[in-house]
Parts: C-alpha cells; structure tokens; sequence
C-alpha cells in the first residue's frame, strides 16, 4: 500500500499524523493554521473526510469529532484511510461567528482562492491540498440563527452513491436536497467525491441527541464502507424528498407547541404567535402533512420569519 500525500506530507500506512495548514495571521500577529488528523491502515480501502468547523459557531460537529477521535474510533481502522479536521473556519470559532471576519461564508466560497478573500482561502487550502486525496466524505452542521435541526443526513440528488453513504449513515431523517453553488457539497460533487452533509443541533449550543446520533451514525457508514469491524445498531430511517417552511404571518412573542421530530397533519396548529400587551393571539398552522425536521426558537418574530421546517413526500427506510 502507497503512502498517503496531503500538502507534499506523505503518511505512511498503519500511521497517525498531525498535519498543519496555514491560513493566516489574526491582526495581533498570531498564526492560524488548520489541524489536520490523518489516520492510515495498513490495507487498501477508501478515504474518508470526516469535517467540521466549516461554520465557526456550529459547535456540535467540533464535538462529534473530539468525542470520536477519544474514543479511538479511526485508530480501529482494518483498511484504508480517514483524514480529520475537527475546525475549518477557525476565524469563525474564535468570533463565536458563522462567517470570517470579512462576513463571508466559507461554504458559499468554493472551491476558493489564494488570493481571493479570507473565506475564500479557506476554501482553497481544502479544495487543493486535502480533497484530491479523499473518496467521500460528511461534513457536519448545526442548524444557525436559532434554529433547531432535528438530527438529519443530507445527500445530493441523483447522486447514488451519496444516496448510499446517506442510508448506511442512518439518521432520522435522510434528506434529498439540491446543491448550493460555491458550496463545499458542489464542489466535491464536480470532483466526483460526494460529501453527505450532518445536520443536528443548533449553533453555539451543545445538543447530546444530535451527537450520539451522530456519533452512532458515523460508526455505521464507516462499517458499511469496510473501513472498521464493528458497527451500532441499525436505525430506521425517514426519507424526505422535499422540504417547505411554514413562516410568520404576523410579529410577536413565538411559543412553538410542536417541535422538530413531529410528525404532523396539513392545518395542525403548531404553535402561536402572541402580541406583547396581551391583545390577541395567532395560531400558526401546518401548510401540509410531513414532519417537522427544524424549527425556530427565537421567542421573538417578525412577519417573514421561518418558524418551521416541514419534510414531505417521505417513505419509511428499511
């Protein structure tokens, strides 16, 4: 078996390196780099991405990722490779911040440029120096601005291969979404290496469902892939081929009586929008019978505001 090569770095077979990317300089001077983990059998096998941090305030998947290298997970590795980056955006982590300093998004910046912004650097040294070596990969998110996404898995649209990864990985919920332009997941689906995406949580919060979910789910695709010996047990699984939101149709104080995980029927209330001086309250109806995969916890909402996320055209996964 080859030595693996990241960034002119070669690992060796049946190794764990630590790998340093430079980024950049914060204004004090200080040096930012992205820690890269590479763990390497000694059989030929596949290599997997396992990333988080791409938004800098979605913490759960920065955990995921901690929990899963203390517990030894990719030291158990009978073939092939799984390159680790527990924090992409480290500018983000350290503003508390989706975005970089410049406010752009990372994953609305691929497949980026040195000499581009600072987002679109980071991009960069991920689309060119880790992902001609990787296979597949999951990325893992949160769900932002105080939303909650009830643990998911998100694969490419007619991509069968992701629509395998997806339904090994085994989440609640496995969702056909649409890919982004200048995302991570387009980028990768146009180097043929496809990327599932692991939504769970919301950002700057730690969610202990969403990570043992993950956590599980993560055990099962590397299993299903040959890459270790021993698997969780399986989980059912709903997929959902589309998605709408049902939005605010007036301003007030939000009280949700359903959540993220119910399942629900077309012109069930699900929650109620109150005015703050006691003048009237505004039930909030399901628009169509699916489930709730997200919803809003921000006690306050303006008229427009998403408040909840409902998946349909669903079927029960074996």
């Amino acid at each position: 078996m080859k030595a693996l090569v990241i960034n002119g770095k070669s690992i060796e077979p049946g190794s764990k390196e630590a790998l340093i990317l430079h980024v950049g300089r914060l204004p004090s001077g200080t040096k930012i780099f992205i820690k890269t983990i590479v763990f390497t059998s000694r059989q030929p096998g596949p290599t997997m991405l396992v990333l988080a941090g791409l938004h800098g305030d979605e913490i759960n998947g920065v955990e995921i990722i901690r929990a899963s290298i203390i517990s030894g997970l990719f030291d158990q590795l009978v073939l092939g490779n799984v390159i680790v980056i527990p924090l992409l955006n480290i500018y983000g982590f350290l503003n508390f911040s989706r975005e970089v300093p410049d406010g752009k998004d990372v994953n609305r910046s691929f497949p980026g440029n040195m000499r581009g912004s600072l987002a679109s650097r980071v991009a960069r040294i991920l689309s060119k120096k880790v992902m001609p070596v990787v296979d597949f990969g999951v990325d893992f998110h949160t769900g932002g601005d105080n939303r909650y996404n009830f643990p998911q898995i998100r694969y490419t649209r007619r991509d069968e291969f992701a629509h395998t990864l997806a339904c090994q990985f085994g989440a609640p919920f496995t969702i056909e979404k649409g890919l982004i332009r200048k995302s991570l997941r387009k980028t990768a689906k146009d180097l043929g290496k496809p990327i599932i995406v692991y939504e769970g949580g919301e950002s700057l919060r730690l969610d202990g469902f969403a990570i043992d979910c993950a956590l599980k789910g993560l055990r099962r695709l590397m299993y299903k892939q040959g890459l270790i010996n021993e698997s969780e047990q399986p989980a059912s699984s709903v997929l959902i081929r589309k998605t709408t939101w049902v939005r605010s149709n007036h301003a007030g104080l939000f009280i949700w009586t359903k959540r993220s995980g119910n399942k629900i029927t077309k012109g069930e209330s699900l929650g109620s929008i109150y005015d703050p001086y006691g003048e009237g309250r505004i039930p909030v109806y399901s628009n169509r019978d699916g489930y709730i995969i997200g919803h809003n916890n921000t006690p306050v909402v303006n008229q427009g505001d998403a408040l909840f996320h409902i998946g349909y055209d669903e079927k029960i996964l074996d």
